[in-house]
């Protein structure tokens, strides 16, 4: 396992804030309400010897698993909080997959896999469950497609309207989420279909059960 040091990130003081003491028990915690993630994971199928990049890997939990789905695939994942990083580089460095995957910091609206990792275009990129807790998150969308190689995808995978569940429970999960800094992106579906029609790029977007979580990938017609 390589890791990266990429210039500091002007957000990353307030991610650590968040995840000094939460990332001891994030995955263990996280894994009951962050759906979606496995299916996306299993739908990834990068092609033989592809690359696969995770937008705010976090723990490494998504890479980890990834790589064990994939055996033939080189992984890396980038995330703004050195605290996240911390613990990802352990979970890595403890798995065996290690010699796969390469982590470093920096900002998912302005990342750059040349600079951070010495790969021009990658084959895979998704952004599991971070979109609802980045600030200019739009931007993230064409700086991805940016980097895709030719027959490239992008999966992403966060938190839905909800406007189907009961009222109650709706109102408790969106307090919940709130004091984690978490939004979700009501607006999720027509940023992902405006990106796909400025890049020329075919779009599935579905709903979980009750509009609880969303997913969504974009990639060559």
């Amino acid at each position: 396992m390589a890791h990266n040091r990429a210039a500091p990130v002007s957000d990353g003081k307030a991610m650590d804030q968040i995840y000094r003491h939460q990332r001891f028990i994030y995955d263990v915690t996280r894994r009951y309400y962050l759906l979606g993630r496995n299916t996306m994971i299993a739908e990834l199928d990068p092609p033989p010897g592809g690359t696969v990049l995770e937008v705010g890997c976090g723990t490494a939990r998504n890479l980890i698993q990834a790589a064990a789905t994939f055996p033939d695939a080189q992984f890396y994942g980038f995330d703004i909080s050195s605290e996240m990083l911390k613990t990802a580089g352990r979970s890595v460095a403890a798995s065996p997959h290690a010699s796969r995957i390469t982590l470093a910091q920096g900002d998912a609206t302005a990342f750059d896999t040349h600079a951070m990792f010495a790969v021009a275009h990658v084959d895979r990129i998704f952004v599991s469950y971070a979109l609802s807790m980045i600030p200019g998150w739009p931007a993230i969308f064409d700086r991805a497609i940016e980097f895709l190689s030719p027959a490239g995808s992008l999966h992403i995978v966060d938190f839905g309207r909800m406007d189907t569940m009961p009222g109650p429970a709706r109102r408790a999960m969106l307090a919940w989420l709130q004091r984690f800094s978490v939004t979700p992106r009501r607006d999720l579906e027509a940023v992902c279909r405006a990106a796909a029609n400025r890049h020329g790029l075919h779009l599935e977007f579905r709903d979980g059960a009750f509009g609880y979580w969303s997913s969504a990938v974009l990639k060559r017609m």
